[in-house]
């Protein structure tokens, strides 16, 4: 019986030459597998076709994009995840979704391997096979761009031998990946980290020094779960695509930062994630009123260590389920309203509120009606300082 691989499949000339390229190396028959997490681009069914002329045996195309949005983006959301304080995980989160698609399509058509276009030098060749080993530890991972150097000049040469049939000529000078919670730019010029990003390396927002009116916009959650924007129901995928929309017009989610990347290298990157950012920044504001204040704080290190495990693609670890558990947990009363005002690349809070609101009127205010006994501070103070004085008196000898 011949071999068969499933390709994880985008429908550039990298992945529809390694249709080919793996036939001829391995004997194996592909299976081209598309999975569409709103990337945008070309529709499903011509990649679909696209796929079977280059040569693949079958080819399935899946729309994900509300799965994603549901399964992969709401619980970054709900951990306010940003790897190193400022990545929404935009390229992370898309992998463990694409994952799941190749190893259920490995199965229904009994292949015993799953092939991914990625290089040797980045993350996501990571986050494909450890996420493929978790699922299924019997399926064996090959790269043709890692493994068998496949370059762009060859693919070029072999597309070109084969006449297949996709266009060769046009490059992009960058390296893009993108899907409904952002986009991620690398390469070109962008890797002399001196230079600055143009203008035409943004897609998704608009140049935030261009004058125009502000936005506000309230943002309703649910236990951690965006349902309704300006008071109108939406669900998960169309709170981060209204968002991108609204917040992307006013030039924000835009970052500019040097990663440290799990294969031991730093690497420029430029991200946009205008709904994410959004999103991330209204949920951390409705935390800070309705989160008790020591879960709060344990919470921060939680979302640091899920971000990272995230970010080294390690979704379906043990560890990242179990804190899955435990920010769920802490999600339990993030309901209310946020109010935002969208503007020069900055999405800023201006208005809280909530029916789990820890917040006390009457404790907080200053003025008459203050509830909070301040005679109670001084001896708080003695007993919480006791251990420091007695330590400073030892010091002081």
């Amino acid at each position: 019986m011949t071999e068969r691989v499933v390709l994880a499949y985008s429908g550039g000339l990298d992945t529809s030459v390694a249709i080919g390229w793996i036939a001829e190396e391995t004997g194996a028959e592909v299976i081209a597998v598309a999975v569409d997490v709103g990337q945008g681009g070309e529709d499903l069914d011509v990649i679909r076709k696209r796929a079977l002329a280059c040569g693949a045996v079958e080819a399935e195309v899946a729309d994900a994009k509300d799965e994603f949005a549901e399964e992969y983006c709401l619980p970054a959301i709900k951990a306010n995840a940003l790897y190193m304080d400022r990545y929404p995980l935009v390229s992370a989160l898309s992998r463990p979704t694409i994952v799941k698609h190749l190893v259920a399509a490995a199965k229904k058509h009994g292949a015993t391997t799953v092939a991914h276009g990625c290089t040797g030098k980045g993350n996501d060749q990571v986050r494909f096979e450890a996420g493929i080993s978790s699922l299924a530890p019997d399926l064996k991972c090959i790269a043709p761009v890692r493994d068998y150097a496949m370059t762009r000049d060859k693919a070029i040469a072999f597309c070109e031998a084969k006449g297949l049939p996709i266009a060769t000529t046009k490059k992009s000078p960058y390296s893009i990946d993108q899907n409904v919670f952002g986009r991620a730019v690398e390469t070109g010029f962008l890797e002399d980290i001196w230079n600055a990003p143009i203008e035409d390396v943004y897609d998704y927002t608009a140049n935030p020094a261009t004058p125009r009116d502000a936005d506000e916009v309230v943002i309703t959650f649910e236990a951690g779960v965006p349902v309704a924007i300006d008071g109108k129901p939406v669900t998960v995928l169309q709170a981060i695509q209204q968002l991108n929309e609204r917040a992307g017009a006013q030039g924000i989610g835009r970052i500019d930062m040097v990663e440290d990347r799990l294969v031991g290298i730093k690497s420029r990157e430029i991200y946009e994630a205008p709904g994410a950012i959004a999103l991330i920044t209204a949920h951390q504001e409705l935390e800070n009123v309705t989160v008790e204040r020591e879960l709060a704080r344990y919470k921060r290190q939680v979302e640091q260590r899920w971000s990272e495990l995230v970010y080294d693609g390690l979704w379906f670890s043990p560890l990242k389920r179990a804190l899955d558990g435990f920010i769920a947990e802490a999600n339990e009363h993030v309901t209310g309203d946020i109010r935002m005002t969208l503007h020069g690349g900055r999405a800023v809070v201006t208005g809280r509120k909530s029916a789990k609101s820890l917040y006390d009127f009457n404790l907080a205010t200053y003025d008459t009606g203050d509830t909070f006994d301040q005679s109670l501070s001084k001896g708080f103070i003695e007993i919480f300082g006791l251990s420091s004085k007695i330590a400073a008196k030892r010091d002081l000898v």
